[in-house]
């Protein structure tokens, strides 16, 4: 068992997993009953009652304890207080929703929280992502390292991200949007060169921690949302491995092992870099709106 680290003490992480918990709890109590599901956008890119519960069981955690910071969610969209604290939570409550949907293990909830810095910008300080079907809990704080919880066995375990290898294995995304999906393809392919797999597992969250814990070399997806990779992209971070989040949207989220030269947008040339090439920092960006066309996840 791993001694108590300063992360177990912060109170910001702390608040970060119960809430995560506690959209989990909501994912894990589904039962054989219907499920409420509706498309958002395009076919395929569904939201459930379950989507809806865990997001206000999240939402309720929070606010009892931070009242004044402000709220960004999926399903719900942003929630600003009447004497904003400075400090902001992006909250996807079920990420894997076609994965919940079909009985594939692969969801989570996910919950992460920023401050203003004083050039008007924003730094990510802490999150949690919880997999309830998995049994797993993965958690980071800025400058405390990101861990890894066995929910089944209580074995707690600090991430080191991936490690260089003549096998590397990428993991992506592909959207909802038929256009957008094709681009994607098409990056795929040129990718490919610097791996020799790939692995699509249907959410960016538990994606970013895969390759925190060296599961996976690498992700990179064009067009996720703030709550996709708000947590994970932290969590992939404290564990050391290299990351880019999207400037705007749509844009690219990259993390481990990738040249980010080669992420280009869709209306650039093979050899046009992505805004992202420099973006290995601590911002956070604006999301696209509630319900808007995102990531197939």
């Amino acid at each position: 068992m791993v001694p108590k680290q300063p992360i177990d003490h912060d109170p910001l992480v702390l608040l970060s997993r119960q809430a995560a918990a506690a959209g989990a709890r909501v994912l894990a109590g589904r039962t054989t009953g219907p499920l409420g599901l509706a498309n958002k956008t395009e076919a395929g890119d569904w939201v459930t009652d379950y989507d809806r519960n865990a997001e206000e069981a999240i939402r309720n955690t929070i606010i009892t304890t931070r009242p004044n910071d402000e709220l960004t969610g999926e399903e719900f969209g942003h929630h600003t207080p009447g004497k904003p604290s400075g400090y902001r939570w992006s909250i996807d409550p079920l990420d894997g929703t076609a994965n919940f949907v079909r009985g594939i293990h692969y969801y989570a909830s996910s919950v992460a929280v920023c401050r203003t810095t004083a050039d008007g910008g924003e730094q990510w300080l802490a999150g949690a992502i919880s997999a309830p079907a998995l049994g797993v809990e993965y958690y980071a704080g800025r400058g405390l390292g990101a861990w890894k919880h066995d929910l089944k066995s209580h074995t707690v375990t600090r991430l080191q991200g991936p490690m260089d290898s003549d096998a590397k294995v990428l993991s992506t995304g592909f959207g909802y949007d038929v256009a957008r999906r094709q681009f994607q393809a098409r990056m795929l392919s040129e990718l490919l060169v610097d791996y020799v797999n790939i692995r699509r597992i249907g959410s960016a969250a538990l994606d970013l921690c895969l390759v925190a814990e060296g599961a996976l070399e690498a992700y990179a997806e064009f067009g996720t949302q703030e709550w996709d990779w708000a947590a994970g992209a932290l969590i992939a971070e404290e564990a050391g491995a290299p990351v880019g989040r999207p400037v705007g949207y749509p844009g690219w989220q990259y993390a481990g092992l990738i040249d980010p030269a080669k992420l280009r947008f869709p209306d650039s040339a093979p050899d046009t870099q992505p805004e992202t090439d420099a973006q290995e920092d601590n911002s956070a960006t604006s999301p696209a709106p509630a319900g808007g066309s995102t990531s197939g996840t």
